[in-house]
């Protein structure tokens, strides 16, 4: 069957619960440098976030170091593999995916870095489900900028009103709006 329709995914709290996964990598990535990371901080205040908006917060004025920043990120993405045990695949959305496999190409759209996404693919066996993957590695601008969107869209050729997307976070669905697809906003899964 020719497909000429796309859906895109995103991954953390969509796809995956990966809270946790996070919470635990930054936390240990965070102490090798002298800082604390509460998880009910975490969770309301990082968690979804781009890690230049929220590490800033907790580094104070020690964050004017660039090299910190970007030390501990690289850190959190070296640890995140050693906590994939606390991730929760979204059960009900990849069965979606099996189910419109036929008439849709499936994408996923991530901030996350290219070595965490195929990390946690690769650990629960769901790289394979999806034609095209676009992480935050891919894009000059991350959510809520549709650079990502757009760049499913031009691959598949697919215009905004075939294509749906579905997304957790304000970024997500400030991206979806900007370019003009239509949004399913997946709640209550964590």
């Amino acid at each position: 069957m020719n497909k000429d329709k796309l859906a895109l995914f995103d991954l953390d709290g969509t796809l995956f619960d990966t809270r946790w996964v996070n919470y635990l990598s930054y936390k240990k990535s965070l102490e090798e440098y002298g800082f604390t990371l509460d998880q009910g901080y975490f969770f309301s205040s990082c968690n979804g976030k781009h890690y230049k908006t929220f590490l800033p917060n907790i580094l104070g004025k020690q964050c004017g170091e660039y090299d910190l920043l970007e030390n501990i990120h690289e850190r959190k993405k070296e640890y995140y593999s050693h906590f994939l045990k606390a991730a929760i695949p979204n059960a009900h959305l990849f069965y979606f995916i099996h189910c419109i496999r036929s008439v849709y190409h499936i994408v996923l759209v991530t901030t996350a870095s290219r070595k965490n996404t195929f990390e946690i693919l690769s650990y629960f066996g769901k790289k394979d489900l999806f034609e095209l993957i676009i992480t935050g590695d891919d894009v000059q601008e991350k959510k809520p900028n549709p650079e990502g969107f757009h760049k499913a869209m031009t691959y598949f050729s697919c215009l905004p009103q075939d294509t749906v997307v579905f997304e957790d976070s304000l970024p997500g669905f400030q991206a979806a709006e900007q370019a003009g697809i239509q949004l399913f906003k997946v709640e209550g899964f964590h």
